[in-house]
């Protein structure tokens, strides 16, 4: 991993793993594992959990964690956050 390397991380509600991993390799990536994909000058690590919304609603919030080359993420990050809106809440 590169010194000039940075790290951006977001939470997404109402997509699954399986779904964000989908994104990140119809982004250029390849998946690794389950929690781990890689593309040129990046990497990104997922992880799930379940978040209460209100008293008795449950939703998976997936956190995405991107590091990458600063030129290559922010546009990696913006292409990722349009698909995740789109299909989450």
């Amino acid at each position: 991993m590169s010194d000039t390397w940075v790290t951006r991380e977001k939470s997404f509600r109402g997509i699954s793993l399986r779904l964000a991993r989908h994104y990140l390799e119809k982004l250029g990536g390849d998946a690794v594992d389950d929690e781990r994909v890689e593309g040129d000058g990046w990497t990104v690590s997922l992880s799930a959990e379940k978040v209460s919304i209100g008293p008795t609603l449950k939703l998976t919030e997936v956190t995405v964690v991107f590091e990458g080359d600063p030129n290559t993420l922010d546009a990696l990050v913006d292409r990722f956050s349009q698909k995740a809106m789109r299909a989450g809440g």
